[in-house]
């Protein structure tokens, strides 16, 4: 009875309560951090008043694991489409759609202490290079680059350190604990806020990766959660990450 005298006493008439809330839960990939954290997060937030958006980043890998595990997820953004293939096979993913691509970079210190001007340098012996490990999205591309210039096989040895996803190759070389990496592009973006030397990769030795994202089955948030993969295909998702480095889908 209080409650409802409290409403009716409210002058603008509004009787919502914290049953009107919702929590929606984004798994996406690691190099998808900054765009949704940034932009895309407070965006759809912004335009669903009560709701809040929780994102779990990490590799690709780890993710589509996690929610076969534990079936918390909401909403599976990939980095690789054989990642949303595993957890389209288990739970079931619903609405997939590819919403961008992303091409590879090196990475070195402002420094340049190795002196690498080209992906063939990678190769030099003593060469300090990290990598994602394999499996992860970044890391199996970096290693298709590598194979399309012909040096996989040098490089190997100069792999000091195999790392969980992107932005853990990007603090190891950041922090001067290797002359080298290969990210995404979107690494290197002026938002992505990471101060790196980069290298361009040639076209023709490049790989792009396509990303895609869906609703995941029995996700707690069905709704918001159709709505949210609407929003990231939307022309509005899509000039928030194209800002960020990503590619439009072609």
């Amino acid at each position: 009875m209080l409650a409802l005298a409290l409403a009716a006493c409210d002058p603008s008439g509004d009787s919502s309560t914290t049953a009107d809330t919702a929590e929606l839960t984004v798994f996406a990939a690691s190099s998808l951090t900054a765009v949704f954290t940034d932009e895309i997060g407070p965006a759809f937030e912004g335009a669903h008043p009560g709701v809040k958006v929780v994102f779990n980043f990490a590799g690709s890998d780890a993710l589509a694991a996690q929610i076969q595990s534990e079936g918390s997820a909401d909403v599976f953004a990939s980095a690789s489409g054989t990642w949303m293939d595993a957890v389209a096979g288990s739970p079931g993913v619903s609405g997939r759609a590819d919403f961008a691509q992303n091409g590879l970079v090196i990475v070195t210190p402002t420094d340049d202490p190795a002196g690498i001007s080209s992906i063939d340098d990678l190769a030099d012996p003593g060469v300090q290079l990290v990598l994602a490990a394999e499996g992860v999205p970044v890391g199996d591309y970096a290693r298709e680059a590598l194979d399309n210039a012909g040096i996989l096989a040098a490089t190997e040895a100069n792999v000091v350190s195999n790392e969980e996803d992107n932005a853990s190759v990007v603090a190891k070389v950041a922090a001067g604990e290797a002359d080298a990496g290969i990210v995404y592009v979107s690494d290197v973006s002026g938002p992505a806020g990471n101060d790196l030397r980069s290298v361009a990769i040639p076209d023709d030795t490049n790989v792009v990766a396509t990303y895609p994202i869906g609703v995941v089955a029995g996700a707690p948030e069905q709704e918001l959660a159709v709505e949210f993969v609407d929003y990231v295909t939307s022309t509005e998702g899509h000039a928030s990450l194209e800002s960020y480095g990503f590619r439009p889908v072609t």
